[in-house]
């Protein structure tokens, strides 16, 4: 190549596109890309090595992240011009890579004529007839219709009454909401490349922990709750950090959310020091009969507050008996003389019960009754002090209903704040985990049919294959994902239509091994099942949930596939094992549950959720079993009602 072509050196750590940008960069022929990088350290080496005239370099990567590489890059290579070159939209992100240094920002959903057009002017190059020419009207409509779909999501995004926001694996906030900014108080702009530890009131060293923690295990949802900085009322958030993984599980940024919980915070502590001024308030209520005996039992004084709880004046009791308080079935027991041998026995006695007053009602009291004796130690009668807890019981009654009628609100509301939580959740996942699924095949089938358009001549046979068997890939991915998400759809509505009929199993996984053979024609797979054997199902609805078992194992697992049929009784299991290393324990328990998806290659975590309902559809189950010093990577099976011997033939009608 000409040695005047301006050098370039590519830094993503997606190598699908490194692969496509350095294809289009070479067959326009005004570019010489001299190297390439995964992440922000290999991208400062690349400059002081190659001091290249121009570095394209992707914001979020694990390590070291685009924000945080682009000092050092120009400090390794002042001459260098680099272009920020991202997923995320520009909102705020231009202006501060421009603060930073960066020559130019530029999104990766732009034209290659546009990106080859820009690049050329940063090293101010003239635009060439080719590159520089008007796009086809199809492929303007084609940007239209995308941008459409951008601008959907974009409103959604913005629109959103929780604070979100996307940022880098390193903690750098990328784009926000405008919820999330009148939450911390700032403008959206002013958030962007901002360290989210700096929002929170002294969690920065934890929120670091928590995002190696994202980076280094296979962690689906992180939480963290907190203080938000500044001055001003304290404010308290619950932050929600989703890691986006690419298809090898990678994580690729994270989305944010964070919901404020000043209120919900302060209203547990308004209700506590409610109730604890409520129990002040009951323990301070007091109304005491307080009066003598002699050690007969006999009265010999009164006070007011006797007679304002027992209504007999001081006149009309003196000198009778106190069991007159008691009601008769107490009296017949004696018990007000055993009251008294309790109390002159142990120096005092204390109970609670009904007693009676003068008109007849009854009053729940609290008794406490305390021989008194004289200095010489000789029994002269007895202090009677009675508290009137009519009004006490009830109300610690109605407290304990009012309660437990909290306590079971409360649960109710727990329970629906775990419901709500986890929906919400799970739409996050959705959207998050299908908006990634879908940005690389859309941009892998577009870049890649659009370069084998404009310039197939100038490909060699290599790149032509290359970019076709891309195409395939990414075509095929596609179809799978419609086609889990349509099923998934329907399984939850209920919706999914079902022609069960006699199957021979040799059948269905005939159709099975067809779509998987499709997407990996040189996937080596043993099939073991007896030529008679059939089942009572639907055999379009058998052949999706096998081909996402076979297609589950050749992901996960490792070649040779083994799917295996016998019957059992009544019932047939169909069995899928490889040689890999199965599944971890930590997953198990969730394997089959929507969203579900391991460490190793990503996923959209409904493959498994669609191969149980399926099976559970049609009157059986799916399982997994774990694998054995024989068979260490474990087998799925799906078992299926068998076909009865009398049955007309199976098959497809």
């Amino acid at each position: 190549m000409s040695a005047d072509v301006p050098t370039v050196v590519i830094v993503d750590d997606a190598a699908e596109v490194r692969l496509l940008m350095k294809t289009r960069l070479r067959v326009s022929g005004l570019f010489d890309v001299v190297g390439e990088g995964a992440d922000g350290e290999q991208a400062v080496e690349l400059a002081r090595e190659h001091a290249p005239a121009l570095m394209l370099l992707d914001v979020s990567m694990p390590g070291v992240d685009g924000l945080e590489a682009l000092p050092g890059v120009l400090e390794a290579s002042p001459g260098t011009k680099v272009v920020l070159f991202s997923g995320f939209e520009e909102q705020g992100l231009a202006e501060k890579a421009t603060q930073l240094g960066a020559a130019a920002f530029i999104e990766k959903s732009v034209p290659v004529d546009t990106l080859v057009d820009r690049l050329l002017a940063l090293v101010d190059r003239p635009v060439t007839d080719d590159w520089g020419a008007a796009q086809r009207p199809e492929v303007e409509i084609d940007q239209r219709v995308l941008d459409e779909h951008l601008e959907r999501f974009r409103e959604v995004f913005e629109e959103a009454a929780i604070g979100m926001a996307t940022m880098t694996l390193t903690g750098r906030l990328v784009r926000a909401n405008r919820a999330l900014a009148a939450l911390v108080q700032q403008s959206a702009p002013d958030l962007v490349g901002r360290f989210y530890g700096d929002l929170t009131d002294g969690r920065g060293d934890l929120v670091t922990g928590l995002l190696e923690d994202i980076r280094q295990q296979p962690l689906d949802v992180v939480r963290l709750e907190h203080a938000l900085a500044g001055e001003g009322p304290e404010r308290w958030v619950r932050a929600t950090l989703a890691p986006v993984r690419d298809s090898g599980g990678r994580a690729l940024y994270l989305f944010v959310q964070v919901e404020d919980t000043t209120a919900q915070r302060a209203a547990v502590e308004a209700l506590r020091r409610s109730e604890e001024r409520f129990r002040l308030l009951v323990e301070a209520v007091e109304d005491y009969a307080i009066f003598m005996l002699d050690p007969t039992g006999i009265i010999v004084s009164w006070n007011a507050g006797a007679q304002r709880s027992k209504l007999y004046t001081a006149d009309e009791i003196i000198g009778q008996h106190f069991r007159v308080f008691y009601p008769p079935e107490v009296q017949a027991r004696r018990h007000p003389e055993h009251e008294l041998e309790i109390a002159l026995r142990e120096g005092h006695y204390e109970e609670e019960g009904w007693r009676v007053r003068k008109d007849g009602s009854r009053f729940w009291a609290n008794v406490l009754i305390t021989a008194v004796l004289n200095d010489d130690g000789e029994h002269v009668g007895f202090a009677k002090v009675t508290r009137d807890n009519s009004e006490r019981r009830r109300l610690e009654q109605e407290r304990e209903q009012a309660v437990a009628a909290l306590g079971a609100a409360n649960d109710e509301l727990e329970s629906l704040n775990r419901r709500l939580e986890k929906a919400a959740e799970e739409q996050s996942q959705f959207l998050a985990v299908t908006a990634h699924e879908l940005r690389t095949p859309i941009g892998v089938l577009g870049g890649s049919a659009e370069t084998l358009s404009r310039h197939w001549q100038q490909l060699t046979d290599e790149e032509r294959d290359d970019l076709l068997g891309a195409m395939n890939s990414s075509t095929a991915r596609l179809r799978r994902l419609l086609a889990d998400l349509l099923t998934a759809s329907r399984l939850q509505a209920s919706a999914l239509e079902m022609q069960s009929g006699p199957v021979l199993v040799g059948d269905v996984v005939a159709d099975a091994m067809g779509g998987v053979q499709s997407t990996h024609p040189e996937a080596r797979i043993h099939v073991e099942v007896p030529p008679d054997l059939a089942v009572s199902g639907d055999r379009d609805r058998i052949a999706q949930a096998l081909d996402n078992l076979v297609a589950n194992a050749l992901r996960h697992g490792t070649a040779p596939v083994t799917i295996e049929a016998r019957a059992e009784a009544d019932r047939v299991e169909i069995r899928v094992s490889d040689e890999g290393a199965g599944v971890d324990p930590a997953m198990r328990g969730r394997l089959f549950e929507r969203f579900a998806t391991g460490r190793s290659r990503g996923g959209t975590g409904l493959g498994l959720f669609i191969v149980r309902e399926l099976a559970r559809a049609q009157g059986g189950d799916a399982v997994y079993e774990p694998g054995s010093p024989d068979l260490p990577s474990g087998t799925f099976v799906i078992t299926l009602p068998r076909a009865r011997a009398d049955a007309s033939s199976p098959g497809r009608p």
